[in-house]
């Protein structure tokens, strides 16, 4: 029988969870993202990702208009806040990218290893969720780092808990900087938010700073406040609190950004690397 458009388009078998690591992260299995979600399959969506902070779909055929059309499922998406248009279309669009035309980057952070954050921290409204989808990756390096912050935090010795209780952090952030700077003066952007947030729909605790844009602890003499923060980005980039995802072509992850950091591994600048990215607009943290 030969072979039609129809029958290339099969329908997947039903939603199943794969846990991907002990730490958080989950694969989803039998979705297809080009096709409608209905209300009972987003609630799925949902649980799974509260549940495990990272979610994963693989072999995934999306253009522009089919990723932000999911993630409209979940929220409104958020402007990029780089200055660049990446879309003619969607202005939450962004491309991650070393690929360059005339010389220049057709992306945003395009090279190398990227510290641990959260996206948008240095916005008064952080955005909630980032999906990036991969479209060329190199054969070895570029994975992306998720950690844990709800355990991170919840392993803090008491005295640690006790001494960030009720304080806040400055993020800031300069554009296109992928690992920590020695100052902040030039930061295109910043904003204090609580060293330890409560997610709004598990009501859990996570520990909200991170190495490549948390500066400095309100009301802290700067030696402790330095001292402490090194203490928490050590703390929470241990190998347990840690998902390490090597990406393949068709591979879309949403992650939490009230409740996980993540960070990238180096990779070699003869390799393309191109993935997608939209993100949706969050609430401010408490």
């Amino acid at each position: 029988m030969a072979t039609t458009a129809t029958t290339l388009h099969k329908k997947p078998a039903a939603f199943a969870v794969q846990q991907l690591s002990p730490a958080l992260g989950a694969e989803i299995l039998g979705v297809d993202l080009r096709d409608p979600i209905s209300d009972s399959l987003k609630q799925k969506f949902l649980d799974t990702w509260h549940e495990h902070l990272v979610i994963l779909l693989r072999n995934q055929r999306l253009d522009e208009d089919s990723q932000v059309r999911f993630a409209e499922t979940f929220g409104a998406p958020a402007k990029t806040t780089s200055g660049r248009a990446f879309s003619t279309k969607h202005p939450s669009v962004m491309l991650i990218s070393n690929i360059r035309e005339d010389g220049k980057p057709i992306g945003a952070l395009p090279d190398g290893e990227m510290h641990f954050h959260s996206d948008q921290c240095h916005q008064e409204i952080p955005a909630k969720a980032t999906l990036l989808y991969a479209i060329e990756v190199p054969s070895k390096g570029g994975n992306t780092l998720f950690s844990n912050a709800y355990s991170a935090y919840e392993a803090l010795p008491e005295d640690l808990k006790a001494r960030i209780a009720g304080r806040r952090a400055l993020n800031a952030y300069t554009t296109d900087t992928t690992v920590r700077s020695a100052n902040y003066d030039d930061a295109k952007s910043s904003h204090w938010h609580p060293v330890v947030r409560t997610h709004p729909a598990t009501g859990r605790k996570a520990l909200y700073v991170n190495r490549l844009m948390t500066r400095e602890i309100e009301g802290l003499a700067r030696d402790e406040s330095d001292a402490i923060l090194q203490r928490l980005f050590d703390h929470q980039e241990q190998p347990k609190f840690v998902y390490e995802h090597v990406w393949r072509p068709g591979d879309i992850l949403m992650w939490d950004n009230r409740c996980t950091l993540h960070a990238r591994t180096d990779f070699s600048s003869g390799e393309r690397r191109l993935l997608r990215r939209v993100t949706i607009l969050g609430e401010k943290p408490v």
